[in-house]
Protein backbone atom coordinates (compact mmCIF):
# COMPACT_ATOMS: atom_id res chain seq x y z
CA UNK A 1 0.00 0.00 0.00
CA UNK A 2 2.94 2.36 0.43
CA UNK A 3 4.23 2.41 -2.77
CA UNK A 4 1.89 3.93 -5.27
CA UNK A 5 2.98 1.50 -8.20
CA UNK A 6 2.09 -1.58 -6.21
CA UNK A 7 -1.46 -0.73 -6.82
CA UNK A 8 -1.57 -0.55 -10.59
CA UNK A 9 -3.53 -2.67 -12.52
CA UNK A 10 -2.67 -5.60 -14.45
CA UNK A 11 -1.12 -4.61 -17.50
CA UNK A 12 -0.33 -1.61 -16.54
CA UNK A 13 3.75 -1.64 -15.70
CA UNK A 14 6.03 0.95 -14.59
CA UNK A 15 7.34 1.37 -17.77
CA UNK A 16 3.95 1.97 -19.13
CA UNK A 17 3.13 4.65 -16.81
CA UNK A 18 6.54 6.38 -16.51
CA UNK A 19 8.49 5.55 -20.15
CA UNK A 20 12.35 5.23 -19.66
CA UNK A 21 13.91 8.92 -19.90
CA UNK A 22 15.89 9.51 -23.45
CA UNK A 23 18.65 11.45 -21.95
CA UNK A 24 20.89 11.19 -18.52
CA UNK A 25 19.82 13.69 -15.99
CA UNK A 26 22.13 16.00 -13.99
CA UNK A 27 23.32 15.28 -10.22
CA UNK A 28 25.76 16.27 -7.90
CA UNK A 29 29.16 14.99 -7.68
CA UNK A 30 30.56 13.69 -4.36
CA UNK A 31 33.18 16.52 -3.93
CA UNK A 32 29.95 18.93 -3.45
CA UNK A 33 28.74 20.01 -0.55
CA UNK A 34 24.93 20.06 0.63
CA UNK A 35 24.80 23.61 0.15
CA UNK A 36 27.23 25.50 -2.22
CA UNK A 37 25.01 23.45 -5.56
CA UNK A 38 23.11 26.23 -6.92
CA UNK A 39 22.04 25.72 -10.36
CA UNK A 40 20.15 28.44 -12.11
CA UNK A 41 17.99 27.44 -14.73
CA UNK A 42 16.65 28.89 -17.78
CA UNK A 43 13.00 29.89 -16.59
CA UNK A 44 10.16 31.18 -19.50
CA UNK A 45 9.95 33.99 -21.13
CA UNK A 46 8.27 36.39 -18.12
CA UNK A 47 4.65 37.11 -18.70
CA UNK A 48 3.40 40.48 -19.13
CA UNK A 49 0.93 41.44 -16.26
CA UNK A 50 -2.01 43.74 -16.42
CA UNK A 51 -3.63 42.74 -13.41
CA UNK A 52 -2.98 42.98 -9.65
CA UNK A 53 -1.08 39.95 -8.18
CA UNK A 54 -3.46 37.62 -5.99
CA UNK A 55 -2.65 37.79 -2.70
CA UNK A 56 -2.78 34.16 -0.75
CA UNK A 57 -2.24 34.18 2.78
CA UNK A 58 -4.56 33.66 5.89
CA UNK A 59 -2.27 35.87 8.04
CA UNK A 60 -1.15 38.92 8.12
CA UNK A 61 2.46 38.95 6.90
CA UNK A 62 5.13 41.31 7.90
CA UNK A 63 5.67 45.14 6.98
CA UNK A 64 8.95 45.07 4.82
CA UNK A 65 11.25 47.07 2.89
CA UNK A 66 10.36 47.49 -0.42
CA UNK A 67 12.12 44.80 -2.88
CA UNK A 68 14.67 45.40 -5.49
CA UNK A 69 13.71 44.62 -9.37
CA UNK A 70 14.47 40.92 -10.33
CA UNK A 71 13.68 38.85 -12.78
CA UNK A 72 12.20 35.44 -12.21
CA UNK A 73 13.61 32.76 -10.52
CA UNK A 74 13.66 28.83 -10.90
CA UNK A 75 16.64 26.89 -9.04
CA UNK A 76 18.38 24.43 -7.33
CA UNK A 77 19.37 24.00 -4.32
CA UNK A 78 20.88 21.49 -1.77
CA UNK A 79 19.42 21.48 1.70
CA UNK A 80 20.84 19.11 4.65
CA UNK A 81 16.60 18.32 5.56
CA UNK A 82 15.47 17.48 2.26
CA UNK A 83 14.56 13.91 2.14
CA UNK A 84 17.37 12.05 1.11
CA UNK A 85 20.26 11.44 2.04
CA UNK A 86 18.03 9.43 4.29
CA UNK A 87 19.99 6.79 6.65
CA UNK A 88 16.81 5.96 9.49
CA UNK A 89 14.40 3.28 9.49
CA UNK A 90 11.09 2.62 7.58
CA UNK A 91 8.76 3.75 10.24
CA UNK A 92 6.33 0.98 9.00
CA UNK A 93 9.07 -1.63 9.66
CA UNK A 94 11.12 -0.65 12.24
CA UNK A 95 13.77 -1.74 9.75
CA UNK A 96 16.75 0.35 8.42
CA UNK A 97 15.64 1.76 5.48
CA UNK A 98 19.12 1.16 3.58
CA UNK A 99 17.84 -2.64 4.37
CA UNK A 100 20.65 -4.25 2.09
CA UNK A 101 24.57 -3.89 0.76
CA UNK A 102 27.47 -5.26 -1.41
CA UNK A 103 30.49 -4.69 -0.03
CA UNK A 104 30.36 -0.92 1.08
CA UNK A 105 27.49 -0.26 -0.94
CA UNK A 106 24.09 0.38 0.79
CA UNK A 107 20.84 -0.25 -0.60
CA UNK A 108 17.13 -0.33 -0.40
CA UNK A 109 14.76 -3.25 -1.36
CA UNK A 110 11.74 -1.49 -2.19
CA UNK A 111 8.07 -3.26 -1.69
CA UNK A 112 8.27 -4.11 -5.46
CA UNK A 113 10.93 -6.18 -4.51
CA UNK A 114 13.54 -3.83 -6.95
CA UNK A 115 17.25 -3.11 -5.44
CA UNK A 116 17.95 0.81 -5.41
CA UNK A 117 21.22 1.99 -4.44
CA UNK A 118 21.81 4.71 -2.15
CA UNK A 119 24.54 6.18 -3.95
CA UNK A 120 22.04 6.52 -7.23
CA UNK A 121 18.68 6.95 -6.16
CA UNK A 122 18.75 8.14 -2.32
CA UNK A 123 21.45 10.69 -2.62
CA UNK A 124 20.32 14.09 -4.29
CA UNK A 125 19.50 16.85 -1.72
CA UNK A 126 18.17 18.94 -3.84
CA UNK A 127 15.05 21.23 -3.41
CA UNK A 128 13.77 23.01 -6.55
CA UNK A 129 12.63 26.55 -5.67
CA UNK A 130 10.57 28.69 -8.06
CA UNK A 131 10.07 32.80 -7.26
CA UNK A 132 8.05 34.12 -9.48
CA UNK A 133 9.10 37.73 -10.56
CA UNK A 134 6.33 39.03 -9.29
CA UNK A 135 6.47 37.36 -5.84
CA UNK A 136 6.65 40.10 -3.17
CA UNK A 137 7.42 39.37 0.42
CA UNK A 138 5.22 42.45 1.79
CA UNK A 139 1.76 41.12 0.61
CA UNK A 140 0.08 37.68 2.09
CA UNK A 141 1.52 34.92 0.41
CA UNK A 142 1.57 30.68 0.31
CA UNK A 143 4.50 28.56 -0.05
CA UNK A 144 3.45 25.37 -2.33
CA UNK A 145 5.51 22.07 -1.84
CA UNK A 146 5.44 19.80 -4.26
CA UNK A 147 6.12 16.00 -3.77
CA UNK A 148 6.58 14.30 -7.18
CA UNK A 149 5.66 10.73 -8.08
CA UNK A 150 7.75 8.02 -9.12
CA UNK A 151 10.17 7.56 -11.69
CA UNK A 152 10.52 11.24 -11.65
CA UNK A 153 13.53 13.78 -11.74
CA UNK A 154 12.98 17.81 -10.94
CA UNK A 155 14.66 19.28 -13.70
CA UNK A 156 13.11 16.60 -16.46
CA UNK A 157 9.72 15.65 -15.21
CA UNK A 158 8.89 18.64 -12.32
CA UNK A 159 9.90 21.75 -14.17
CA UNK A 160 9.68 21.27 -18.09
CA UNK A 161 7.20 18.13 -18.47
CA UNK A 162 4.50 18.89 -15.44
CA UNK A 163 5.55 22.66 -15.65
CA UNK A 164 4.99 23.26 -12.02
CA UNK A 165 7.09 26.59 -11.85
CA UNK A 166 5.22 27.74 -14.86
CA UNK A 167 2.11 27.03 -12.98
CA UNK A 168 2.86 28.63 -10.15
CA UNK A 169 3.30 31.53 -11.87
CA UNK A 170 0.72 31.39 -14.42
CA UNK A 171 -1.66 31.59 -11.63
CA UNK A 172 -0.92 35.12 -10.48
CA UNK A 173 -1.59 34.16 -6.82
CA UNK A 174 1.66 35.69 -4.50
CA UNK A 175 3.02 32.25 -4.48
CA UNK A 176 6.72 30.44 -4.37
CA UNK A 177 7.71 27.04 -5.14
CA UNK A 178 9.46 24.11 -3.32
CA UNK A 179 9.86 20.82 -4.61
CA UNK A 180 12.24 18.19 -2.82
CA UNK A 181 13.57 15.63 -4.90
CA UNK A 182 12.86 11.98 -3.49
CA UNK A 183 13.80 8.73 -5.17
CA UNK A 184 15.75 9.61 -8.29
CA UNK A 185 13.89 8.40 -11.03
CA UNK A 186 12.59 5.46 -9.58
CA UNK A 187 9.64 3.52 -8.79
CA UNK A 188 9.42 4.04 -5.18
CA UNK A 189 7.57 6.02 -2.73
CA UNK A 190 10.03 6.82 0.09
CA UNK A 191 9.53 9.77 2.66
CA UNK A 192 12.76 9.70 3.72
CA UNK A 193 13.35 12.85 6.50
CA UNK A 194 9.73 13.66 5.76
CA UNK A 195 9.38 9.81 7.44
CA UNK A 196 10.83 11.79 10.74
CA UNK A 197 8.68 13.46 13.68
CA UNK A 198 9.43 17.12 12.92
CA UNK A 199 11.11 16.47 9.35
CA UNK A 200 8.91 19.00 7.75
CA UNK A 201 8.79 21.32 9.77
CA UNK A 202 12.69 21.23 9.72
CA UNK A 203 12.42 21.65 6.47
CA UNK A 204 10.21 24.73 6.09
CA UNK A 205 13.17 26.56 8.53
CA UNK A 206 15.80 26.00 6.06
CA UNK A 207 13.68 26.80 3.19
CA UNK A 208 12.80 30.16 4.83
CA UNK A 209 16.28 31.08 5.05
CA UNK A 210 16.74 30.37 1.50
CA UNK A 211 13.61 31.86 -0.01
CA UNK A 212 14.43 35.02 1.77
CA UNK A 213 18.11 34.88 -0.11
CA UNK A 214 17.27 34.02 -2.95
CA UNK A 215 13.78 36.81 -3.48
CA UNK A 216 16.60 39.65 -2.60
CA UNK A 217 15.50 40.32 1.03
CA UNK A 218 17.49 38.33 3.57
CA UNK A 219 14.98 39.91 6.23
CA UNK A 220 12.17 38.13 4.75
CA UNK A 221 13.00 35.27 6.43
CA UNK A 222 10.59 35.64 9.48
CA UNK A 223 7.59 36.28 6.76
CA UNK A 224 8.48 33.03 4.72
CA UNK A 225 8.74 31.19 8.21
CA UNK A 226 5.67 32.08 9.32
CA UNK A 227 3.41 32.11 5.84
CA UNK A 228 0.68 29.45 5.19
CA UNK A 229 1.75 26.51 2.95
CA UNK A 230 -0.60 23.94 0.19
CA UNK A 231 1.26 20.64 -0.16
CA UNK A 232 0.44 19.26 -3.69
CA UNK A 233 1.16 15.48 -3.78
CA UNK A 234 1.24 13.81 -6.68
CA UNK A 235 0.96 9.86 -7.56
CA UNK A 236 3.93 8.29 -4.97
CA UNK A 237 4.24 11.87 -3.52
CA UNK A 238 1.42 10.74 -1.30
CA UNK A 239 3.72 8.83 1.08
CA UNK A 240 5.66 12.42 2.28
CA UNK A 241 2.74 14.34 1.94
CA UNK A 242 0.55 11.73 4.39
CA UNK A 243 3.74 11.81 6.79
CA UNK A 244 4.09 15.28 6.92
CA UNK A 245 0.54 16.24 7.62
CA UNK A 246 0.61 13.54 10.88
CA UNK A 247 4.22 14.08 12.00
CA UNK A 248 5.29 16.70 10.31
CA UNK A 249 5.36 19.26 13.17
CA UNK A 250 3.67 21.90 11.52
CA UNK A 251 0.08 20.91 10.14
CA UNK A 252 -1.30 23.93 11.30
CA UNK A 253 0.55 25.96 9.00
CA UNK A 254 -0.89 23.35 5.86
CA UNK A 255 -3.89 25.44 4.63
CA UNK A 256 -4.23 23.37 1.74
CA UNK A 257 -3.31 20.03 0.33
CA UNK A 258 -4.16 19.00 -3.17
CA UNK A 259 -3.85 15.25 -4.18
CA UNK A 260 -3.32 14.42 -7.93
CA UNK A 261 -4.18 10.59 -8.50
CA UNK A 262 -2.46 10.39 -5.44
CA UNK A 263 -4.47 8.32 -2.41
CA UNK A 264 -3.26 5.20 -2.69
CA UNK A 265 -3.01 4.33 1.19
CA UNK A 266 -2.49 6.55 4.37
CA UNK A 267 -6.45 6.98 4.69
CA UNK A 268 -6.22 7.27 8.44
CA UNK A 269 -3.78 10.42 8.04
CA UNK A 270 -5.71 12.41 5.42
CA UNK A 271 -8.81 11.76 7.22
CA UNK A 272 -7.45 13.16 10.59
CA UNK A 273 -5.64 16.14 8.65
CA UNK A 274 -9.59 16.89 7.30
CA UNK A 275 -11.09 16.58 10.44
CA UNK A 276 -8.75 18.55 13.08
CA UNK A 277 -8.75 21.13 10.63
CA UNK A 278 -12.08 22.44 9.29
CA UNK A 279 -9.85 26.12 8.35
CA UNK A 280 -8.29 24.52 5.17
CA UNK A 281 -9.26 22.98 2.05
CA UNK A 282 -8.75 19.24 0.48
CA UNK A 283 -8.80 18.65 -3.26
CA UNK A 284 -8.39 14.99 -4.26
CA UNK A 285 -8.91 13.72 -8.50
CA UNK A 286 -8.13 10.49 -9.36
CA UNK A 287 -8.49 8.27 -11.80
CA UNK A 288 -9.29 4.64 -11.64
CA UNK A 289 -5.25 3.85 -10.91
CA UNK A 290 -6.42 5.41 -6.92
CA UNK A 291 -10.45 5.23 -7.40
CA UNK A 292 -11.40 1.95 -4.58
CA UNK A 293 -8.88 4.14 -1.94
CA UNK A 294 -10.61 7.79 -2.61
CA UNK A 295 -14.16 6.30 -2.33
CA UNK A 296 -13.05 4.86 0.40
CA UNK A 297 -11.67 7.92 2.38
CA UNK A 298 -14.89 9.41 1.20
CA UNK A 299 -17.14 7.03 3.01
CA UNK A 300 -14.19 7.80 6.05
CA UNK A 301 -15.51 11.54 6.26
CA UNK A 302 -18.93 10.71 5.37
CA UNK A 303 -19.24 8.99 8.39
CA UNK A 304 -17.49 11.63 10.58
CA UNK A 305 -20.28 14.05 9.05
CA UNK A 306 -18.11 15.73 7.19
CA UNK A 307 -19.52 17.11 3.78
CA UNK A 308 -17.98 16.06 0.43
CA UNK A 309 -18.00 18.00 -2.90
CA UNK A 310 -17.39 16.08 -5.74
CA UNK A 311 -17.05 18.72 -8.48
CA UNK A 312 -14.58 22.20 -8.77
CA UNK A 313 -17.42 24.22 -10.12
CA UNK A 314 -18.54 25.54 -6.69
CA UNK A 315 -16.13 27.83 -5.07
CA UNK A 316 -13.30 26.86 -2.89
CA UNK A 317 -14.00 27.58 0.37
CA UNK A 318 -12.02 27.29 3.98
CA UNK A 319 -13.09 23.40 5.06
CA UNK A 320 -14.02 22.91 1.76
CA UNK A 321 -13.06 19.12 0.68
CA UNK A 322 -13.36 18.12 -2.73
CA UNK A 323 -13.22 14.85 -5.17
CA UNK A 324 -13.26 14.78 -8.66
CA UNK A 325 -13.30 11.73 -10.79
CA UNK A 326 -11.42 12.36 -13.98
CA UNK A 327 -13.07 10.44 -16.93
CA UNK A 328 -11.45 7.60 -19.08
CA UNK A 329 -8.70 8.98 -21.61
CA UNK A 330 -7.11 11.27 -18.53
CA UNK A 331 -3.53 9.59 -18.06
CA UNK A 332 -1.81 9.01 -15.03
CA UNK A 333 1.13 10.56 -16.39
CA UNK A 334 -0.27 13.50 -17.60
CA UNK A 335 -2.34 14.63 -14.44
CA UNK A 336 0.03 17.13 -13.93
CA UNK A 337 -0.71 19.34 -16.97
CA UNK A 338 -4.33 17.45 -17.87
CA UNK A 339 -6.16 16.40 -15.21
CA UNK A 340 -10.15 17.62 -14.82
CA UNK A 341 -8.41 20.39 -16.31
CA UNK A 342 -5.77 21.89 -17.96
CA UNK A 343 -3.10 22.69 -14.98
CA UNK A 344 -4.79 21.85 -12.44
CA UNK A 345 -2.39 23.41 -9.56
CA UNK A 346 -3.19 26.34 -11.11
CA UNK A 347 -6.66 26.03 -11.01
CA UNK A 348 -7.04 25.24 -7.52
CA UNK A 349 -4.72 28.66 -6.74
CA UNK A 350 -6.64 30.93 -8.69
CA UNK A 351 -9.64 29.32 -6.42
CA UNK A 352 -7.97 29.57 -3.58
CA UNK A 353 -6.94 33.12 -4.13
CA UNK A 354 -10.48 34.38 -4.96
CA UNK A 355 -12.94 35.94 -2.61
CA UNK A 356 -15.25 33.25 -1.28
CA UNK A 357 -11.63 32.01 0.28
CA UNK A 358 -10.96 34.93 2.49
CA UNK A 359 -7.38 34.10 1.71
CA UNK A 360 -6.99 38.25 -0.25
CA UNK A 361 -6.34 41.30 1.17
CA UNK A 362 -9.17 43.13 -0.21
CA UNK A 363 -11.76 41.51 -2.59
CA UNK A 364 -10.73 43.71 -5.63
CA UNK A 365 -7.31 42.91 -5.69
CA UNK A 366 -7.81 39.27 -5.92
CA UNK A 367 -10.82 38.47 -7.57
CA UNK A 368 -10.61 34.92 -9.75
CA UNK A 369 -10.33 35.56 -13.53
Amino acid sequence: MLAANAHATAGDSFEDRFPQPQFNDRFPTASESLVQRQVALAPPQPKVRTEPVRVASLNPTLTLPRQTEREELTTLVSMKSSAFPYFGTNPRSEAPFLNISKGDRKGHRSYGGRVYWQDETYNDSRVLVHVPESFDTRKPGVIVVFFHGNGATLERDVRDRQMVPQQISDSGVNAVLLAPQLAVNAADSSAGKFWQPGGFKRFMSEAADNLARLSGDPAAAKAFANMPIVIVGYSGGFLPTAWSLDVGGISDRVRGVILLDAVYGELDKFASWIENHRSGFFVSSYTHYTARHDRDLIQILRDKGIAISEDMDGPLRPGSVVFIETPEGVTHRDYVTHAWTKNPIEEVLVKMAAPSMRVAASASSSSSR
